[in-house]
Parts: structure tokens; C-alpha cells; sequence
């Protein structure tokens, strides 16, 4: 395999304010079913460099950690992410194909998705890269639930990444971002739980949080999912600092020591709803890196979402800081 990598003039790598790791592939969209046929847009799709590429456009530093294969569509991947300021550290496997996923717009309300990942290259992203992306410092270590879903050796990276980042007091992000068309609810707790303990931070949908924080034996029947607050109260106690929680259209709440906050969602028109959530993240992370107390990042978060859903594509409509006016009629926050 080739390498790629953001480096210095001195030959090392700069230190950024978020880096990421995971698998993006090349997302081919169709404004119809896809058995008619027509013509299909070809963009880059990934939750993790989606929110590479929203901190960039908020006004920081990000940096991306994945593999591609040898082939056009990678080419595509890295002259997007560097398009957007997103730096690199990837490599090019010259067996592998890179990941693909078609997209239909089925009705105006529901899209499908489509994914051709199985033994893609972006399963062989490994902890060799992910030790060298780290040596170069970040601020914030973004991770999600989908990249250790793909191969025992992505799944070790992402350990590998969490254990080492919170040992050395980096803030860990981890959106749980459960697919079910790569692993079982069941397979994704086992792995995710013991990860969740070396987040600062826990990202996650309300049907999401029973993977990472799992009921305690008399809390709830056996095999049902803990409540958001009982699941949020228990991923506290293990030493999460905050649990963010994603209500799509209804908004989002924040759990932490001293209580709940909650924020709704800004009311726009809603057109595509792909990469929503991760535009949220993105906003999050990036007032917490703006140094915004929770009020702030939560309304940041919020806002980017409403950008994301009422523009087509994963991360395309996603703002800049002297865009933000244009929607930022959000009512303030919550406490509970």
C-alpha cells in the first residue's frame, strides 16, 4: 500500500483541532427510483469526514484517517476532502476498490440507501496509521460506531485510537451512528459499551444509547433498552462527561453533572435529511472547540442541522461562520 499524509516542513505532522477516523466512499445519488434508471451525481459520503469537512468550514482544523483504493473513485474522495481543507492521512490499497453506496430518492419523504462496502479499502484502515495520525497531536479525536463494524482490523484502530487518545487526555468524541446493515444490535453493544469508556464525550439518537450504556441487572426487563435519562445518568457515572443526545426534528438534549439541557430544532424545509446528524456533530465540536460552554455548542449543533437538512447532499450545504445568520433564529435552551 501507498501513503498519504499531512506533514510539516519539518516532515511532522501539524497538530489539528479534530481528527477523525473511518471509511469514506463514494455516494452515487439518484433524484428517482434507481430501477428507472436517469443520471446519478456522484459525491463523497462518510460520516466521519463529513464532520471533518463541517469543522473546516466553521472555521478549524481537521484531519481525516482512511484508506482508499487504487482507483478513480478514491481519487475522487482525496481531491474533495483536500478541496474542503480537510488534511490527510491515508493510505492507497492496490487490491481493494473503494467503497461505494447508490442513493435513491424513493419518495419525497424517504431515501434508500444502497451500500457495495464488503472488502472495501476502507476496512484495512489499521493502527499503524491512526499511531502515526496521533503522534501529530489533536485537540478532539472523533470517532464512530460505524468504522469498527467493518473489520477486526478497523475495530482494532479505533480501540487502539480511544485508549491511547484518553490516556493522554485528548478529548475522545464517540457518535454511535449504529448501522444494521453491518453488524447486529447485539455485536455493535459488545464492541461500543467498553469503547463508550473512553469518550469524553457520547453522541448518540435516543435508540441508540442502550448500545453503549446498557441496562444494569433490576433496572429494566432483560433485553429492553434502558430510558435516554437512566442511559445518560449511567454513562455519567462510568466518566463520560457529556452524553449528547439527537432527537432529529424534535432537537437535541445534553446530559451532564448539573442536569439536562435541551434545545428544539430550527423549523426550515426539509429536503434531505443525509447527513444531518453529522452536521450536528459537527457544529457541537465546533463550538466546543470555540470554547462555547454546553448552551452554545448545543444551539451550534442545531443550527448546522437545520443547514444540513434543508440542503441536498451529506455536507455540501453544511455553513460557514458568516453564514450562520441566515438561520440562527433558534430559541434559547432548556434546563431540566
Amino acid at each position: 500500500m501507498t501513503a498519504g499524509g499531512a506533514a510539516g516542513r519539518n516532515g511532522a505532522p501539524h497538530q489539528v483541532d479534530l481528527l477523525t477516523v473511518g471509511e469514506s466512499m463514494v455516494s452515487l445519488r439518484s433524484a428517482g427510483p434507481l430501477a428507472n434508471g436517469g443520471t446519478l451525481n456522484m459525491q463523497v459520503a462518510g460520516a466521519e469526514s463529513n464532520v471533518a469537512i463541517g469543522v473546516v468550514r466553521l472555521g478549524h482544523s481537521s484531519a481525516w484517517v482512511g484508506s482508499i483504493g487504487a482507483d478513480p473513485h478514491g481519487e475522487f474522495i482525496v481531491k474533495q476532502l483536500r478541496g474542503e481543507g480537510v488534511r490527510l492521512h491515508h493510505t492507497v490499497h492496490p487490491e481493494r476498490s473503494t467503497g461505494v453506496m447508490f442513493l435513491e430518492q424513493r419518495t419525497a419523504d424517504l431515501s434508500r440507501a444502497f451500500y457495495y462496502r464488503a472488502g472495501s479499502a476502507g476496512a484495512t484502515v489499521s493502527r499503524d496509521q491512526v499511531a502515526a495520525a496521533l503522534d501529530g497531536g489533536a485537540r478532539i479525536l472523533h470517532l464512530t460506531g460505524i468504522t469498527p463494524a467493518l473489520s477486526p482490523e478497523a475495530r482494532d484502530a479505533v480501540e487502539y485510537a480511544a485508549e491511547r487518545a484518553s490516556a493522554g487526555g485528548t478529548v475522545v468524541s464517540l457518535d454511535v451512528n449504529y448501522r444494521s446493515k453491518l453488524w447486529s444490535r447485539d455485536q455493535a453493544r459488545a464492541v461500543l459499551a467498553p469503547l463508550a469508556r473512553h469518550a469524553t464525550i457520547v453522541i448518540a439518537s435516543d435508540d441508540e444509547l442502550d448500545l453503549v450504556a446498557p441496562p444494569r441487572d433490576g433496572n429494566v426487563a432483560a433485553g429492553q433498552p434502558a430510558g435516554e435519562a437512566c442511559a445518560a445518568a449511567m454513562l455519567l457515572d462510568a466518566g463520560v462527561r457529556e452524553v449528547v443526545v439527537k432527537r432529529g426534528a424534535a432537537g437535541a438534549a445534553v446530559y451532564t453533572a448539573d442536569g439536562c439541557l435541551e434545545a428544539p430544532a430550527i423549523a426550515v424545509t426539509c429536503v434531505d435529511t443525509i447527513g444531518a446528524g453529522d452536521a450536528f456533530t459537527a457544529g457541537y465540536l465546533s463550538a466546543l472547540l470555540d470554547g462555547e460552554d454546553v448552551a452554545g455548542r448545543l444551539k451550534l449543533g442545531v443550527l448546522a442541522g437545520a443547514f444540513a437538512v434543508s440542503t441536498r447532499g451529506d455536507w455540501e450545504g453544511l455553513p460557514r461562520p458568516d453564514e450562520l445568520a441566515l438561520l440562527d433564529q433558534a430559541p434559547g435552551s432548556t434546563q431540566r
